[in-house]
């Protein structure tokens, strides 16, 4: 066990306290989970079809497979953030990376749709406990603002590869293993961050959290499941009341939910996180229309590159790995950036950035490969930037006992916003292509492009790929309204923030005074 000192009181003189060697190898060993959490969005989009040979799932458990991660990832996440704070971060961290190993080999050798489902909502439950952790320990670690800024953008560019390599490195798999190989890949991962995790990372907790407010667990998922699952349903099958019925259930849970949050002393989300002058709510708003971006274009890409352009799921995922190289160093870029112009016009830019990448999906044709490409490479750089900056924005803010919550509000926003993208756009996409696709043409074509694709009528195919990319054309469009406005919106909230604003918060939040429990005691700061 590592014995640490205080480190929250993180100002000396006004200099803030720089990470050293310790803290940056601590954060190389908390980029598993967030890659290995990311990977398993979409590491089954190859695995099905062996999956569904050997379980032989219903329909309905197959989209369960798919989705239960996802609905159980974002419906705990506000509840583990604030559990890690009051528990601790690094023992959530452990809790989680233990249940995370365990499910992966449950999934590996499940014997059944039934247990493979189990499987996966255990997986989704441990991602919960992982993802907030990681970002809260990210806050408490990196005190000094430009070293701050440089690891979560580090962790916002690994976080989208995860997410990429996910889908390649399940096909590659796939090509020389079993299915159940795809989730035996997080074992080694969890065991060393179970091993080097207790060593390297230090323990952080609020020292005053008051009670644990049960009824707002329940709340929050049912604030939170029921939006995320009508969305999801309306990107996938166009218009049902019942899907507006679910989203209406949900917000009105949801109102009941901030309503409590904004009556009691001890709720899991602090008001103190949206105090005036922090701009923390600005910054998860951001977030959120930054995730709908991602979301909204990848669904056409992913599509585009298959059904369209006709390549093999394997040749797709490897070409959808080419923009995220760009994307890669777009977030320490950014980061770099921001430190000697106004943040409020980096991220106004950022956003400006992915609308010419949705304008780029816009102009693009039934040959385009290498506009699409370029136009997903062009959102990528914009989006992981904006993502970085406000990320950081919001952790700066908040509390450092509360580092858990923010980052699971921000999460939280992630998974409604990506949910937001896919229906709004996605629908867009749909209407266009049905009311270009021939009256004549069979039901099932006329519903999705895939279908279309896979008859053996070759003038039909051209038909549909031709209003696939009609339908995403008027996406982009709408897609690049979205973001201009939000560049405008993201001037307008952080008017006043300039590129050392964030540090200005940070030492007035410090300033406050925490306390940070190191293995076998708690250690005071100096104010």
């Amino acid at each position: 066990m590592t014995n640490t000192t205080s480190t929250t009181a993180s100002t000396t003189g006004g200099v803030s306290r720089r990470a050293g060697r310790k803290e940056w190898t601590a954060f190389t060993v908390l980029l598993l989970p967030l890659l290995l959490v990311s990977m398993d969005v979409s590491v089954l989009y190859f695995a099905l079809p062996s999956i569904s040979s050997e379980l032989h799932p219903t329909a309905t458990q197959q989209l369960w497979i798919i989705d239960v991660y996802a609905f159980a990832l974002a419906g705990l996440l506000i509840t583990m953030g604030s559990l890690g704070d009051r528990i601790g971060r690094r023992k959530l961290l452990l809790f989680g990376a233990a249940a995370f190993g365990v499910a992966s080999v449950t999934a590996a050798y499940a014997t059944s749709a039934e247990m493979l489902i189990a499987a996966r909502a255990l997986l989704g439950i441990g991602g919960a406990t992982l993802m907030p952790s990681t970002m809260g320990l990210v806050r408490n670690m990196f005190h000094d603002d430009k070293q701050r800024g440089q690891a979560v953008g580090i962790w916002s560019g690994a976080m989208a590869g995860g997410i990429a390599l996910g889908s390649v490195l399940s096909g590659v798999m796939l090509e020389h293993l079993w299915w159940g190989s795809v989730f035996l890949i997080n074992v080694p991962a969890m065991v060393l961050l179970l091993v080097l995790t207790p060593v390297l990372v230090p323990e952080f907790k609020d020292p005053a959290p008051g009670k644990f407010d049960m009824l707002s667990v329940p709340l929050s998922m049912g604030s939170v499941l029921p939006v995320v699952y009508g969305l999801k349903e309306f990107a996938a099958d166009g218009f049902a009341w019942s899907y507006v019925v679910w989203i209406a259930v949900g917000l009105v849970v949801g109102t009941v939910f901030v309503q409590r949050q904004r009556t009691r002393r001890s709720a899991l989300i602090s008001r103190e996180l949206f105090r005036p002058g922090r701009r923390f709510g600005a910054a998860i708003s951001l977030n959120t229309i930054a995730a709908f971006a991602m979301m909204g274009s990848a669904y056409f890409t992913t599509q585009y590159l298959q059904s369209v352009l006709g390549m093999s799921t394997m040749r797709a995922a490897l070409w959808s790995v080419a923009p995220s190289l760009a994307v890669g160093i777009a977030a320490p870029t950014a980061s770099a950036v921001a430190r000697k112009v106004n943040r409020a016009y980096v991220i106004a830019t950022g956003f400006a950035v992915a609308a010419a990448g949705y304008a780029l999906l816009a102009l693009s044709g039934t040959d385009s490969l290498a506009m699409v490409l370029a136009g997903a490479a062009v959102i990528g750089c914009g989006i992981v930037t904006v993502m970085a900056l406000v990320s950081d924005m919001a952790l700066a803010s908040a509390p450092v006992e509360k580092a858990g919550s923010a980052a699971s509000l921000l999460e939280t926003g992630q998974e409604f916003g990506g949910a937001l993208g896919m229906a709004v756009l996605g629908s867009i996409g749909t209407a266009v292509y049905r009311a270009d696709m021939p009256a004549t043409a069979p039901a099932a074509a006329r519903q999705t492009l895939g279908t279309a694709v896979a008859g053996a009528d070759h003038g039909l195919a051209v038909l549909a790929r031709e209003a696939f990319v009609h339908g995403m054309q008027y996406a982009a469009l709408g897609g690049t309204v979205v973001l201009v406005a939000a560049a405008v919106l993201a001037a307008a909230l952080l008017r006043g923030v300039g590129a050392a604003g964030a540090q200005a918060q940070d030492a007035g939040v410090e300033e406050a005074g925490v306390r940070e429990a190191a293995p076998g005691r708690v250690t005071q700061p100096a104010v």
